[in-house]
């Protein structure tokens, strides 16, 4: 495996350099208004509620880079900055979702795991070859998943000797398989992974059919699969469905949350908003969770369902 990044780097020019354009601070007479701090489930230590922001991603553009990547960010989203984020919006902790870009070179998310002193988790890019000592390093590092992104991919075949070994070695350790893709994808792999006793987490509201919408035949089969309780779903980065993806996730929400229960449902920021920065912030993504979920008590529940992860 590629050697950690390093969290010290020279002179780097973060996305909120220079102004607070992804720093939500309200209120008045200076004072901070939390937009997520009411209610929600209370730390193991009984000191406050865990708010938890389960998709943002850190990075910085002096880390190597996938060959082939789609994506090169001309920026630096630090841990610093995304730490100040969920400060500013009353959220406890995080979990980093290692970015498509850097491929399975996981170490600098796990530097920023192991920096916010248990604030973070994360969710890890592997390849099929994976042994289980590395597998025990990740879990050791704070790491709670691993990540299948089908976007522009083919679905790989999860019957090969070594994705089966590999999968095996995953679940056996207790880690998530978190899969990033359109609802028609999810349909066919999502069956797979629970056939071999996967948890299973679907990015993004499940990605339905951008017309479609909530008349996905496909979505409505991703909703089926919620019946086996072992399937989460994040409500997070609408805007990564098209111009309608907002619409189509107000819509998709009272289906999902009857489908799932509201135990197995998630929310993520999507934080920094890769290709999506001039157009999204991390307020914006908290009223967007407003919207979907008007409930104060009901967003809490949500914020506070992977707890036991920290």
């Amino acid at each position: 495996m590629p050697e950690p990044g390093h969290l010290t780097h020279n002179g780097p020019l973060s996305l909120d350099s220079g102004s607070n354009r992804n720093v939500a601070l309200s209120g008045q007479g200076g004072q901070i208004a939390h937009p997520l701090a009411s209610g929600g489930a209370v730390a193991v230590d009984g000191t406050k509620p865990v708010r938890i922001d389960t998709h943002a991603h850190v990075f910085h553009r002096g880390l190597p880079m996938l060959e082939g990547r789609r994506y090169t960010p001309g920026y630096d989203a630090t841990l610093e900055n995304y730490l100040q984020q969920l400060d500013n919006n009353g959220l406890t902790h995080g979990i980093l979702v290692q970015p498509s870009f850097l491929g399975e070179d996981n170490g600098f998310m796990l530097e920023s795991i192991a920096a916010a002193h248990g604030r973070l988790r994360g969710i890890a890019v592997v390849g099929p070859t994976l042994s289980q000592k590395r597998v025990q390093q990740l879990r050791d590092g704070g790491v709670i998943g691993v990540r299948i992104n089908l976007i522009g991919q083919r679905i790989p075949n999860l019957n090969t000797p070594e994705w089966s070994r590999a999968l095996n070695e995953l679940i056996s350790a207790g880690m998530y398989i978190e899969v990033y893709g359109r609802s028609t994808a999810l349909a066919i792999i999502v069956p797979m992974l629970l056939a071999k006793g996967a948890n299973v987490i679907l990015d993004h509201v499940a990605m339905p059919d951008p017309q479609l919408g909530i008349y996905d035949p496909h979505f409505e089969t991703v909703l089926d699969l919620a019946l086996t309780r072992k399937v989460w779903c994040k409500i997070s980065a609408p805007y990564r469905s098209g111009p309608h993806g907002h619409t189509n996730a107000l819509e998709a929400y009272p289906e999902l949350v009857l489908a799932f229960k509201t135990d197995r449902i998630l929310w993520g920021s999507d934080w920094p908003h890769t290709q999506h920065e001039n157009a999204q912030h991390y307020r914006k993504t908290v009223e967007f969770f407003e919207s979907v979920v008007p409930d104060p008590a009901e967003r809490a529940k949500i914020l506070g369902n992977f707890q036991a992860l920290f």
